[in-house]
């Protein structure tokens, strides 16, 4: 009775400590991605050059090769899911994706939420306006007046500060088209998604009326908490790696035509 009460305890035991390593193993996230050799990573494609879809339906842009190229420091693939802004957040937040590399800048907001990479990129916010509109000169004049952006973006949050009112839109595309009508004054976007549509539409009566003092931060978000501390260290360190080897410099020219690596 004894030593069938000893083996009996010995492999409630030895369960309970499997049971305790799986546990340990499914609350690492990076252990997770690089035992699958894929890590699944959300963006928008539709905000050029960040991520968007060229010529023959490829997802291209700044972010996507700098999530393939953080994704082979970490010794996986990187798996591309596109998406609504708001979806994508939500979607990260149910642990849908790994990681989301969209162009989101740190806030004290977001901070709150989620945990972020070290950055890998710096904008500045712009004002964009009709070529005809002189009613806008600086950030305190969106008083009153009418904006288009994701509801949940940074562009929309600093719209609504300075008093202006936002329509939400789904994409970069649907918002001109609310300017070229009228049917709003003004959109904020990030300096170099101006200048990159500018390139692509010479002919567009557009301007920057204004720009923000300060540049944003870029980096990437993840779901706070112990099981995604690994995978942010991870980052952190493929980041830093690929700023210093020049590779991220080589990509923001390739796409923005400057380097936004820096934040100088």
């Amino acid at each position: 009775m004894k030593k069938l009460l000893a083996l009996t305890l010995s492999l409630v035991l030895g369960l309970a400590l499997l049971a305790g390593c799986a546990g340990e193993k499914k609350g690492d996230l990076l252990a997770e991605i690089q035992e699958k050799g894929e890590i699944v990573v959300a963006m928008e494609g539709t905000w050029a050059p960040w991520t968007y879809m060229d010529e023959d339906g490829d997802l291209v842009g700044y972010d996507v090769e700098v999530a393939e190229a953080i994704a082979e420091k970490l010794g996986v693939e990187a798996s591309f899911v596109t998406g609504e802004w708001d979806g994508l957040l939500a979607g990260l937040d149910a642990g849908r994706y790994d990681i989301m590399a969209n162009g989101v800048n740190i806030t004290p907001d977001r901070s709150d939420k989620y945990d972020f990479s070290v950055p890998y990129a710096y904008d500045r916010m712009a004002v964009i306006v009709k070529g005809d509109n002189d009613s806008i000169t600086k950030m305190e004049d969106l008083e009153g007046k009418k904006t288009a952006n994701t509801i949940s973006s940074t562009y929309a949050e600093t719209a609504r500060s300075y008093g202006g009112s936002v329509t939400g839109v789904d994409d970069l595309a649907a918002t001109f088209e609310l300017l070229y009508s009228g049917r709003i004054d003004a959109t904020l976007n990030a300096e170099v998604t101006y200048y990159d549509y500018m390139a692509q539409h010479p002919e567009a009566d557009l301007k920057i009326a204004c720009l923000a003092e300060t540049a944003d931060s870029v980096a990437i978000p993840l779901r706070k908490g112990e099981e995604t501390k690994a995978l942010r260290e991870a980052i952190d360190k493929a980041i830093t790696e690929l700023a210093e080897d020049g590779t991220l410099s080589q990509l923001a020219v390739k796409y923005f035509g400057t380097d936004i690596s820096k934040a100088d």
